[in-house]
């Protein structure tokens, strides 16, 4: 995670090139052909099987990054992936329901400085809307409070897409509760909720989701859905350094009813079981949305399985092996790795960044996977030397 302010080129890992990037191929053609893999290996047809044009719209979002030499390296110190990527796939898997896909973007990646990374971003989201025709009217009621003349932290804006087959997509944008500075992160969401109708949910999350301090619990993002949902979410992220499973279950725990289940053995079986999660921290989700004004909707728990597992195939077997304690298609997951690399997955780690479980009041478990695309580098094996090529 990168916590600079500048949002200058990566010179070091523009020397890491790979065996695409000496021919040529820009950042734009390596995703579109990982996007359609990953939609193949989640039964579509095609990307646009969707609905819309997602691989168009993406490209738009990424603006000139798009169009930029992967031998280049990274526009910027994004923090979206551990190689400055500025793209993430996901995929969300439900017990009996077909297989969703999701790609994260950082659209202001090209910028040098964060306020240009919002006015970007920005840019780039309105554009989207006016294609998709949906309106950014939530984003706008906040906007003080996330682009301020002068921003702080890692990143301004990023933006999701969800895609389903036949349905347009869901749009989704995550935003900065740092932007005036970190001691005003937990007043800039208290703040944000109450805008949205929340404010009777703050006091429960932070005693229950921040209750060891801002510097061991600390909110990572601010988020909103856009577009055609069904139900509208808002939703806090918050980052726990150095917690244990158990505890992570008692955050989940702000769910009613005790809706969040087994979170603490979710965190385990996908951690390799560490007692404390003291390198990367673990990431609570809590949602929000009309059906209750006090607690949260949903509750979702993020594994950065990476920092836990040796490789990508240790990795791989956890994630396999949660899919199918949950009921779900486990062998989607070869597919998607075949689609986004063709190196072994035990000859690297961080191809697999998150393994997720959410919990959701009216809805069954999902099980979220997300990829990074490895576009400029691949992180060698826990304990091995670092590679010099991403194929």
């Amino acid at each position: 995670m990168v916590l600079s302010n500048r949002r200058q080129p990566n010179s070091a890992a523009a020397k890491t090139t790979s065996a695409q990037a000496v021919t040529g191929v820009t950042l734009g053609e390596r995703i579109g052909e990982q996007l359609r893999g990953v939609c193949r290996a989640a039964g579509f047809a095609d990307p646009d099987a969707a609905g819309g044009d997602p691989l168009r719209d993406l490209l738009e979002l990424l603006g000139p990054a798009a169009r930029r030499p992967l031998d280049a390296g990274p526009p910027s110190l994004s923090f979206v992936c551990d190689d400055h990527s500025p793209v993430e796939f996901s995929l969300a898997f439900t017990a009996g329901s077909e297989t969703a896909v999701r790609v994260l973007a950082e659209p202001g990646c090209t910028a040098a400085t964060l306020e240009e990374n919002g006015r970007l971003g920005l840019r780039a989201l309105e554009a989207l809307a006016s294609r998709q025709d949906f309106s950014t009217e939530p984003l706008r009621r906040v906007d003080d409070l996330f682009f301020p003349a002068t921003i702080h932290g890692s990143f301004a804006l990023w933006c999701a897409m969800d895609l389903r087959q036949g349905r347009p997509p869901g749009i989704k944008v995550y935003v900065n509760p740092r932007a005036h500075g970190p001691e005003r992160a937990a007043p800039v969401v208290e703040e944000a909720l109450s805008r949205f109708g929340f404010g009777r949910a703050w006091p429960a999350l932070r005693a229950r989701a921040m209750s060891r301090g801002p510097e061991r619990d600390r909110i990572l993002f601010f988020a909103l859905d856009l577009g055609r949902w069904h139900t509208p979410r808002v939703k806090v992220y918050v980052a726990h350094h150095d917690i244990t499973a158990t505890d992570t279950h008692a955050v989940s725990r702000l769910l009613p009813d005790d809706r969040a289940g087994r979170v603490g053995e979710f965190c385990r079986m996908v951690g390799g079981n560490p007692g404390r999660f003291a390198h990367r921290p673990l990431v609570s989700c809590l949602s929000y949305t009309e059906r209750d004004r006090e607690h949260p909707s949903g509750y979702t728990v993020h594994v950065p399985v990476r920092d836990y597992a040796r490789d990508d195939g240790v990795a791989r077997d956890r994630a396999v092996a949660v899919l199918r304690r949950y009921g779900m298609d486990a062998a989607v997951i070869d597919r998607a790795l075949a689609a986004v690399t063709s190196r072994q997955p035990s000859d690297g780690v961080g191809l697999i960044a998150y393994v997720s479980l959410v919990r959701s009041a009216w809805q069954p478990p999902r099980v979220n996977v997300y990829f990074s695309p490895e576009a400029y580098e691949v992180r060698p094996p826990h304990g091995a030397r670092r590679l010099r090529t991403t194929r």
